[in-house]
């Protein structure tokens, strides 16, 4: 009697499948995972199919784990690429190499471009979601969800329709206070934000700092959830990239470590020391044409690195600060001229407050009060333009599509030279009458 009762629940669990694929999702979403797999591993995979697209994609990922492996091969290869490659993306890197070598190359080929996403893009950010909810689970059916997975990075449980596309979310906190009868749907609140994986790392930290998010969420073309972007995991990355920046800005190369092989070392920054050769020329040659006056008045030669260094000084303060905003999506570059006008102002209080010490100085060692004069003037002049090279240089490289950590630091210190030398020494040719 046993016997034939076994034999008729196959049958009976097919049809089941077959004609009722969305109630047959709901059904196994509830079960236990090993007592999902052995009812699946019965059926054929064609009959396979059709529920496994019903199935939120957390749990449809479980249970392939589940299955024989030359049984879940033969799914991944019956199911859609775009698929297929969604749950081999939420897989173990091991699992995910393993299904992968026992495929077809051609398969291989297209899941891997659709699993790769470009660099700095929201898909290589994000993690593979853990655990999705529909808007029917208790909370009581949440935790037990959420214990199952060992999930320790939740802040939110999303919440998806029929289609498993997102719909919602909640609250951890919410959950941790509510019955456990309650439906997520009554606690559930509205997603303000999400992102696709091929949008920017700017769109994504822009989003999660206006509207302070601790999660983003990730959803394809048709709105069905591939993953979450924490904001530890964004911080990390921020840093990681903030560092290279510094090493970029001084013409050290991002892939350069502190014991790297000295030949790498010198291979990468070998060429940025020789342009920065070439815009020292032209610095000199602004004080080749101020021969004859410095000639004339021996001082100036004394007096000339102060200009040059206070404006240098200057200049860098305004293009870190520049530079931080960009990083951190505090300024866009429509925002440059307020920027530039900041700036401006700000060098020419600090000249001016600078440029009086300076005076007071060059006039006890010197007693002449044309050379306070000119380099009074000066400095006024030279820390105004540093001032104004250290806001624009890096705003109008990013809007010209460059990396302004790469060429930044090297054209302001061209500009503050110059601007230096040039101002200080061509307010002392017009005014050598009163040296």
């Amino acid at each position: 009697m046993t016997g034939n009762i076994d034999d008729a629940i196959e049958p009976l669990e097919r049809r089941f499948l077959l004609d009722h694929p969305w109630d047959a999702a709901r059904l196994l979403e509830s079960l236990p995972s090993d007592q999902a797999a052995v009812a699946l591993s019965r059926q054929r995979i064609e009959v396979l199919v059709p529920v496994w697209r019903r199935l939120m994609t957390p749990i449809a990922t479980r249970l392939l784990g589940k299955l024989p492996d030359a049984r879940a091969t033969e799914l991944l290869s019956v199911l859609l690429p775009n698929e297929a490659a969604l749950l081999l993306s939420s897989l173990p890197e091991p699992d995910r190499d393993r299904y992968l070598n026992a495929m077809d190359a051609r398969e291989v080929s297209d899941l891997k471009k659709l699993m790769s996403y470009p660099d700095r893009s929201a898909g290589r950010l994000m993690n593979p979601v853990e655990a999705t909810f529909r808007t029917t689970t208790t909370v009581a059916e949440a935790i037990d969800q959420l214990r199952e997975t060992r999930s320790r990075n939740t802040r939110s449980l999303f919440l998806v329709d029929e289609e498993n596309r997102l719909s919602s979310k909640v609250s951890i906190q919410d959950i941790v206070v509510a019955n456990t009868d309650d439906r997520l749907q009554d606690l559930a609140k509205p997603v303000t934000a999400y992102v696709n994986p091929l949008s920017p790392q700017d769109e994504v930290v822009e989003l999660l700092e206006r509207d302070r998010l601790a999660d983003l969420p990730v959803v394809d073309l048709n709105g069905v959830l591939i993953g979450v972007i924490q904001h530890a995991a964004l911080v990390e990355t921020i840093q990681s990239d903030a560092t290279a920046d510094i090493q970029t800005m001084v013409g050290a190369s991002k892939d350069e470590r502190a014991l790297s092989k000295p030949l790498f070392a010198v291979r990468k920054r070998l060429p940025w020391l020789q342009i920065n050769l070439l815009t020292a020329f032209m610095a000199a040659a602004v004080v080749g044409l101020f021969e004859a006056t410095i000639a004339q008045f021996t001082a100036l030669a004394v007096l000339l690195p102060v200009v040059a260094g206070q404006s240098g000084n200057a200049g860098a303060q305004a293009l870190a600060v520049t530079m931080r905003g960009l990083a951190l999506r505090e300024i866009s570059t429509s925002q440059g001229f307020q920027v530039m006008f900041k700036e401006l102002n700000v060098g020419f209080v600090n000249g001016l407050a600078v440029a009086i010490t300076c005076g007071v100085g060059v006039f006890f060692w010197s007693g002449s009060l044309g050379l306070v004069l000119v380099i009074m003037l000066s400095m006024v002049l030279a820390m105004v333009a540093a001032g104004f090279a250290g806001a624009i240089v890096p705003i109008v490289l990013t809007k010209l599509g460059q990396d302004p950590a790469v060429a930044s630091s090297i054209i302001l210190t061209t500009v503050t030279d110059i601007a230096g030398f040039f101002s200080f020494l061509g307010i002392a040719t017009m005014l050598s009458f009163m040296l």
